[in-house]
């Protein structure tokens, strides 16, 4: 069986406008350097979408990268609040089958409906690629019998 080669299908930083009330203050109230520190710190967060995982990495000194496997993901909605709507972006949050992170978020992304689209094919792809399939069981082993 031959193995595929991971391809990029999204790179990016959160929006700006998730600091737009930041940014707006530090006109008004706030020193500019404060601004500068919210762009740096935005900037060092960078989300990569690949064919085989998710990749978030943040941290401006120290590094932090989680890593998530597609093939974990259970559901995704995309999540448009207002401010960010206004901006053309959204939140992605991602319903998973991993232990230690079964939420995760991806903030103020494009809402490009072709990269949810994209996404949602290579997760399947990659579903059929592992032999991973998610079941979804309600209630409890025993049938759901109530207790």
């Amino acid at each position: 069986m031959s193995e595929s080669t991971e391809k990029s299908i999204w790179k990016g930083c959160p929006s700006a406008a998730v600091d737009f009330w930041v940014y707006l203050s530090c006109l008004l109230v706030l020193p500019i350097p404060y601004a500068l520190w919210r762009w740096l710190q935005r900037r060092s967060h960078v989300i990569e979408i690949t064919t085989e995982r998710i990749r978030v990495t943040q941290g401006m000194l120290s590094k932090r990268v989680d890593e998530l496997e597609l093939y974990r993901v259970r559901d995704h909605t995309f999540i448009q609040p207002f401010a960010l709507r206004i901006f053309g972006c959204g939140n992605l949050v991602l319903n998973t089958a991993d232990l230690t992170t079964p939420v995760v978020t991806l903030s103020a992304i494009p809402s490009d409906p072709r990269l949810r689209d994209e996404l949602r094919r290579a997760i399947e792809e990659c579903r059929d690629r592992k032999r991973a399939r998610v079941s979804e069981i309600e209630g409890s082993l025993d049938g759901g019998a109530p207790h």
